[in-house]
C-alpha cells in the first residue's frame, strides 16, 4: 500500500461549515422509513452510485468486509418475500417476547411484507465475515459488523440524498438470503434494504426523534 499526501481535503470558512452542517441536518431530518413503496422503477445507475457511496466507509485495515446484492428481478423478490413471511409468521406468533410485540404496536407491522415485491429495489447487504484467499485458505477480517453498519448508514444516506426512500428490514433468521441470492458461506446477511419511490399517500407513524441533550454529553 502506498501512502499519498490527502489532496481531496477541502477546508471551510467557519460560516460556510455552519450552513452545511445546518443544511444537511435539516434535509436528513426529512429522512423516514416506509413500509409502502410505489412498484415505480428507480434506474439502476442510481443504485449503483448510492452503493460506491457506501463503498466510502471506513473499514478495519480497509478490507471493506461487504457485498451489497441489488435485486430487481420480479421472481427473486418474490421468492425473498415468500421466504421472509415465513420467518416473521414464527417471529410474530412465538418467537417475539410480548414485551418486544407491544414495542412495535404503533407500527402496525405483521407478518405479512408486500413491499418486498411491490418496491424496485432490494439490496441484500452481507458482513464478509473473513475473506478468502486464491488458494481457499481464510483472511481475517477486523471489525467485521462495525465497517458494515457504517457502510450501511453511508447507503441510506445517500438513497435519501438521491430522493429515494427505504426500509431496513432483519427477517431473523436471514440464511435464506444465502441461498437465494446464491451467496457463499464466508458472508453472513446484515439486514435487507428495501429502496424505491414511496406509495401515494404514505403514512408513517409519528415519533418524535430525541432532542440533542438526550443523545449527547459535551465534557
Amino acid at each position: 500500500m502506498t501512502i499519498k499526501i490527502y489532496s481531496d481535503y477541502k477546508r471551510y470558512a467557519v460560516s460556510e461549515m455552519k450552513d452545511r452542517a445546518q443544511s444537511f441536518y435539516n434535509d436528513l431530518k426529512r429522512r423516514r422509513s416506509v413500509r409502502d413503496f410505489s412498484d415505480e422503477m428507480v434506474e439502476r445507475s442510481i443504485i449503483e452510485d448510492c452503493i460506491r457511496t457506501a463503498g466510502t466507509a471506513p473499514s478495519g485495515a480497509n478490507l471493506q468486509p461487504w457485498q451489497f446484492v441489488a435485486v430487481s428481478n420480479p421472481k427473486i423478490k418474490m421468492e425473498i418475500r415468500k421466504a421472509a413471511e415465513k420467518e416473521e409468521h414464527a417471529f410474530y406468533h412465538g418467537r417475539a417476547s410480548g414485551e418486544w410485540l407491544d414495542d412495535l404496536k404503533s407500527f402496525a407491522t405483521n407478518e405479512h411484507k408486500p413491499f418486498l415485491e411491490s418496491a424496485p429495489w432490494l439490496i441484500g447487504i452481507f458482513e464478509k465475515r473473513y475473506g478468502l484467499t486464491e488458494e481457499g485458505g481464510k483472511k481475517k477480517h477486523y471489525y467485521v459488523s462495525e465497517s458494515v453498519g457504517i457502510a450501511t448508514g453511508m447507503l441510506i444516506t445517500a438513497i435519501h440524498n438521491a430522493g429515494l426512500v427505504c426500509l431496513t428490514h432483519t427477517p431473523s433468521p436471514m440464511k435464506f438470503l444465502n441461498q437465494i441470492l446464491e451467496r457463499p458461506v464466508n458472508e453472513k446477511p446484515f439486514l435487507l434494504l428495501v429502496v424505491g419511490y414511496p406509495a401515494e399517500g404514505v403514512k408513517v407513524p409519528d415519533n418524535q426523534r430525541k432532542v440533542l441533550n438526550e443523545i449527547v454529553t459535551f465534557i
